[in-house]
């Protein structure tokens, strides 16, 4: 076992449901690998079972838990930088508030910081659910090694974003996450890899990702294609993606934002996770 420090960083806000919440601290506490550190960003007020949640922990464990408040929602980007800013560890695990990390996640990734001290940024594969996380309805498979992550990510996010442990400072020397409402992770791992930090990411799924119908509904809004094909074409003109790549792209969000919901399931299902 890893004898490495480390935080784990959440962001929370008042929409957010008690009972996801309390599933994904408790994922994170069960861990073989347990954080030094489990710093949540109130990103706005909260309701009362949230905050009553919080408190509960708090109470419980008092020196594992840092909490920084935000005075209004600033979205998960800028809520985040807030957070990393508090994190007092160099090696930083995200993780989402509706989430369950498998009970090896830390110690595997912790395993790999150790055997190659190049890495900025070790990610997993993630299980999908919905409302049960004994059934698997989908898989999110991303490459392994940080040549195909490069290849990878000049057209689709090459981590899991929920999944990522990182190095704070590498973070932090690239600008950190941007004030997008959407997209500001790939964002940051773009701006991380074409400055030449190394990525890898292990090849089983360590994290039980939260899926629902407003999930899938959301992935083919017309404001996300928008947002999609915006970020792609940042990459086009910053010179980190081509005219193929960005063609390939747009294409392929126009043809999922026709199609309906009831055709994308199986195609989100069985093409676009894999």
């Amino acid at each position: 076992m890893s004898n490495s420090k480390f935080s784990v960083l959440l962001s929370v806000y008042r929409k957010e449901k008690k009972d996801y919440l309390l599933s994904s601290i408790k994922s994170i506490l069960n861990q073989s690998s347990i954080p030094n550190e489990i710093v949540i960003v109130e990103d706005g007020p909260l309701d009362e079972e949230l905050d009553n949640l919080i408190n509960t922990f708090i109470k419980k464990y008092p020196k594992l838990f840092k909490i920084v408040k935000l005075e209004k929602n600033v979205g998960l980007g800028l809520a985040l930088n807030e957070g990393l800013k508090a994190c007092s560890f160099e090696l930083v695990a995200r993780m989402d508030t509706d989430d369950i990390a498998k009970k090896l996640r830390f110690e595997k990734q912790l395993q790999e910081f150790e055997s190659n001290p190049q890495l900025s940024i070790v990610g997993t594969n993630t299980d999908e659910f919905i409302s049960d996380p004994a059934n698997v309805i989908s898989r999110r498979v991303v490459p392994e090694k940080n040549e195909d992550i490069l290849k990878f990510s000049r057209r689709r996010s090459p981590f899991n974003h929920p999944t990522v442990m990182y190095k704070k400072i590498d973070v932090l020397a690239c600008g950190g996450y941007k004030d997008f409402r959407r997209n500001q992770d790939y964002d940051l791992f773009v701006r991380m890899l074409n400055k030449g930090y190394k990525g890898y990411n292990i090849q089983e799924s360590l994290l039980l990702f939260r899926a629902d119908t407003g999930n899938l509904s959301r992935r083919k809004s017309w404001t996300k294609t928008k947002s999609d094909i915006y970020m792609r074409y940042n990459f086009l003109r910053k010179g980190y993606s081509s005219v193929y790549d960005f063609s390939i792209t747009t294409v392929g969000f126009l043809i999922i934002f026709l199609t309906p919901l009831s055709m994308f399931d199986l195609i989100n299902k069985y093409f676009l996770r894999k």
